[in-house]
């Protein structure tokens, strides 16, 4: 396991315990230890139709050791592995540079907040859009309404790609270390693997990336910037065959 003091913790957010982390194994799975809760998150639109919720759904029992999930977008045992990756088309390879996120982010500034957003970790949940585009009304936010729309939409982004502070701390939600597996009945996709709460990423070569609060995994086996979502899935119209909870159909 890699040493937690050498590991770089992005501004706002916290290291979960170093019993959770997840390994990115080299042309296979994620390797998931800790045991953290896995549950469907299935987005659910506002009364204008935009993403605003999440709601949980299906829950997932982890192996008590360790989980593997699926990463090559192959898998007939969603959220799981079952072997596909060893025959499916896909390349394996990470390719994020491991930059720190804010290094890369483009800096949006208002009268009270401040919005960082480094695009190329878009997982296209699509929160940012739902009463008025974030990167204009952060611009001109000013009321604690007017601020509460953009804390609600950058603290949905389940990538993390948006990062908000008011001018003196930065604005994360409170979350445990815990696993998401986005559906997005919106557009009829199922979106990536979406970690909360501080779990380490392991790269396959032993390094560490970025400790975050809020970060997506590809799961659809076609991101350009592996092992992270680029929203690849919602243009390929990724599906991963998991009925809801709640209904024995899968949309």
């Amino acid at each position: 396991m890699a040493k937690a003091k050498k590991i770089k913790v992005e501004t706002g957010s916290n290291m979960a315990p170093e019993s959770y982390y997840i390994k990115v194994t080299s042309d296979g799975p994620y390797l998931v230890y800790g045991n953290p809760p896995i549950d469907q998150e299935i987005i659910l639109p506002n009364e204008e139709g935009s993403s605003w919720v999440y709601r949980k759904g299906k829950h997932f029992t982890p192996d008590p050791a360790h989980t593997a999930l699926c990463r090559c977008g192959e898998s007939k045992h969603n959220p799981f592995c079952d072997g596909s990756h060893e025959h499916a088309h896909w390349n394996p390879t990470e390719t994020n540079n491991k930059r720190p996120l804010l290094e890369d982010a483009e800096e949006f500034e208002g009268p009270t907040m401040i919005l960082a957003d480094n695009e190329k970790y878009c997982a296209f949940a699509r929160f940012c859009d739902a009463y008025g585009r974030i990167w204009n009304l952060v611009q001109e936010a000013k009321t604690e309404e007017e601020k509460e729309i953009i804390r609600h939409e950058a603290g949905h982004c389940p990538a993390g790609r948006l990062v908000l502070w008011d001018k003196e701390k930065v604005f994360e939600p409170p979350f445990e270390p815990s696993i998401g597996i986005i559906e997005d009945p919106g557009i009829k996709v199922s979106g990536p693997i979406w970690v909360k709460g501080g779990i380490r990423i392991e790269s396959a070569d032993g390094t560490s990336y970025e400790i975050r609060n809020r970060v997506t995994l590809c799961r659809c086996g076609q991101s350009s910037n592996k092992p992270f979502c680029d929203g690849t899935h919602a243009s390929m119209e990724f599906r991963d065959g998991i009925p809801f909870a709640d209904t024995d159909k899968e949309w």
